[in-house]
């Protein structure tokens, strides 16, 4: 796979304060996580992981994930 792309939507608000190994954008509570340089390009059977930290309530997002 070469590049990948994970979004989701908060069911309320909530929002990111740090975000490791991925890229982010954000509209209202629209999120977006993309590929860093170094994490893109991922081989048959292997995977990659990026992390974040959140604020507000609890509640479980919904996600999903694609690749170009």
């Amino acid at each position: 796979m070469n590049g990948w792309t994970v979004k989701w939507t908060w069911p309320g608000g909530q929002s990111i304060t740090q975000l490791w190994n991925g890229k982010l954008s954000a509209s209202g509570s629209s999120v977006t996580v993309r590929n860093e340089s170094y994490n893109g390009n991922i081989a048959a059977g292997s995977s990659t992981t990026f992390g974040f930290t959140g604020s507000g309530s609890a509640a479980t997002p919904t996600a999903t994930c694609t690749s170009p």
